[in-house]
């Protein structure tokens, strides 16, 4: 198990590109969980701490692709209809225990092992059966409806790589070549805690000036669909003793901990000074929107992820730059987001060198044409427009001005959350 650097997060405190926060991340976050060994059926969503390599061929000998008859290719007319007498009987999981010599026609069935010899398989709805004989059309191409050895994958090749995280094509992958079991990272064990007294937990009462606490409900979710297990470890009042005292606890038994709220320099936002009493902290400066504040730190050895407090900046931040972190925690590669490009259907403006995230979805043109419409409410503490969006507009730093019509990168929230 890898161990974080003390000064792992430390940056010059200028503000940050997201493509640099993300350059840092991705060249100091190491794994930190250990691997272990689980059946296939358990072992959805976990990330490959193997690469899995094919020891044989897949599949292992040829075999015909459809119901029909194995014959030779030379034996056709080429002009005209072919009788050859039918010669024997093979079906899959049966192979036949003779050779088949040129001059005759096979009978056999969808994955049926081809004898050595036959080249080309008819399907059984392109001829006909006269007897003991099968009359052929002419048409067919050499090699037709015969699946080859090896024509799925070759022995030696690897099928999946260390590092990914394993879908159901995956897992189907790995029992193809013979495995039952896989390694696996073990689960990152995250403790998460909401900061504020202006929070309450949902089912209570309501008193003036509060609120529910909406964010460690959303961090859960999405960091359980990552593959952690995580410990919700409630919410902390805007008291220092309260807070450092909790987070002192925190690392005996987590690989990571995040909060909500509580890392800007306000007088009642005590997490920065809890978490540098008790190890180390460093307060990014983002030149991203929304989100503009995260904290990255370490708790004795545990590294710290201080996220802001108001929900549309706490996910947006967490999609774009703590989600490959947590997957680099767990030893996993993170794959590319892939965005598209549509047209926008909506004038806006922004400062230069920042990178903007809009919320929007998908409507249809005039010209059938998809087009990109903008949540009509910006405000960071706006959860709805992440429930009534479909995905992010990313806009790059150069971009000052977007006119209707303008392409922009889409990018939809099924590239971010399993």
């Amino acid at each position: 198990m890898a161990q974080l650097s003390d000064d792992c997060f430390a940056h010059g405190g200028r503000l940050l590109r997201a493509d640099e926060a993300l350059a840092l991340l991705d060249a100091r976050v190491a794994q930190v969980t250990e691997a272990e060994t689980l059946a296939l059926h358990d072992a959805l969503g976990r990330i490959l701490a193997e690469d899995l390599v094919a020891p044989t061929d897949v599949p292992p000998h040829p075999n015909s692709a459809v119901d029909g008859y194995a014959l030779f290719f030379d034996d056709l007319v080429t002009e005209g209809e072919t009788r050859l007498p039918i010669v024997g009987r093979v079906t899959a999981g049966h192979p036949l225990d003779r050779d088949i010599g040129p001059g005759g026609a096979l009978r056999v069935f969808t994955g049926a092992t081809m004898p050595s010899g036959p080249d080309t398989v008819m399907m059984q709805e392109d001829c006909r059966v006269d007897g003991d004989s099968l009359i052929v059309p002419p048409g067919i191409a050499r090699g037709a409806n015969l699946r080859k050895a090896g024509e799925d994958i070759r022995a030696g090749s690897v099928v999946l790589r260390r590092g990914q995280r394993l879908r159901a094509q995956d897992l189907g992958q790995a029992a193809a070549i013979g495995r039952r079991k896989v390694l696996v990272s073990q689960p990152l064990r995250v403790a998460l805690f909401s900061t504020g007294d202006e929070l309450r937990e949902p089912g209570g009462a309501l008193p003036a000036g509060c609120i529910y606490d909406s964010n460690r409900y959303t961090l859960a979710a999405l960091l359980q669909g990552l593959g952690c297990r995580v410990t919700d470890l409630g919410i902390l009042p805007d008291r220092r003793a309260a807070v450092q005292a909790a987070l002192a606890q925190a690392p005996e038994n987590h690989d990571l901990i995040v909060t909500s709220g509580g890392v800007s320099v306000g007088e009642e936002d005590h997490v920065k000074q809890a978490v540098e009493a008790l190890g180390q902290l460093h307060a990014w400066r983002l030149a991203i929107k929304p989100g503009r504040p995260i904290a990255l730190g370490q708790v004795g050895r545990v590294p710290f992820v201080g996220l802001p407090g108001n929900p549309v900046a706490v996910m947006v931040t967490f999609l774009t730059l703590i989600r490959p972190m947590v997957l680099r925690l767990m030893g996993g590669i993170p794959p590319a987001m892939r965005s598209f490009p549509v047209r926008a259907d909506f004038q806006h403006r922004k400062k230069k060198d920042r990178r903007e995230w809009l919320r929007a979805s998908l409507v249809p043109g005039p010209d059938g044409m998809l087009l990109a419409r903008k949540f009509p409410r910006d405000g960071a503490g706006i959860l709805s427009s992440m429930v009534d969006s479909e995905g992010l507009i990313e806009l790059p730093e150069d971009l000052t001005r977007l006119e209707p019509g303008s392409m922009v990168a889409f990018l939809p929230f099924s590239e971010m959350i399993p």
